[in-house]
């Protein structure tokens, strides 16, 4: 029974749930959709509301982002959650969507283009990231998956964002940042003790 239960993606579903039901919820919330609950510079800096670093991450545009963005949280997130845990998972995805809505408002302040922003995809890219740090540094866990086939997924992603309108490729940036970042100490807690046995005759 606790091998099953760990095996299922607990934290990923239940991610991808509270995704989806505050877009429903917003779809017939005009308060939420006039940008309450938004990143913005202005609201977080001067107004002192905080909680949009987090809030932001739950909510989406349209449908379509939605789907988008769920559709790889769901996958990603459950092969990644096997690996490292239920915990680690939503530490890793939690802070990668925070460190990415820190980097869009740096961004936003440097360049003096200011926007409202909104979606899970830096903290996606957060699980991007954290994939790229276990297959650097821990490559034998997932031996189907090279470095050079994740580096060239997340090229393409990044290219294919700022390619587009109305996309914050700093967040996307941010979160991936920081999920190699904690990826790197993910490894660092999970595998040490395989590196020091494989070193010692």
């Amino acid at each position: 029974m606790t091998r099953i239960r760990k095996d299922i993606p607990f934290v990923s579903i239940l991610l991808v749930g509270i995704n989806v039901v505050v877009f429903f919820i917003t779809l017939r919330s005009e308060y939420i959709l006039s940008g309450e609950g938004f990143l913005g510079v202005y609201e977080v800096l001067q107004k002192g509301e905080y909680g949009r670093l987090i809030t932001s991450m739950f909510l989406h545009a349209d449908l379509e982002h939605l789907f988008n963005n769920m559709l790889i949280l769901l996958f990603l997130g459950a092969m990644l959650e096997k690996e490292i845990g239920h915990l680690l998972l939503w530490v890793v995805y939690m802070l990668s969507g925070f460190v990415g809505s820190m980097v869009s408002m740096g961004m936003q302040i440097v360049t003096n283009d200011y926007y409202y922003s909104l979606g899970a995809s830096g903290a996606v890219f957060g699980l991007d990231g954290l994939l790229l740090a276990i297959v650097v540094f821990a490559g034998k866990r997932f031996p189907d998956i090279t470095p050079q086939r994740v580096l060239g997924m997340l090229l393409l992603s990044l290219y294919s964002g700022m390619r587009s309108g109305g996309i914050d490729n700093a967040a996307h940036a941010g979160g991936l940042i920081g999920g190699f970042l904690l990826g790197m100490i993910v490894c660092f807690i999970l595998y040490r003790k395989d590196r020091r046995t494989t070193s010692e005759y």
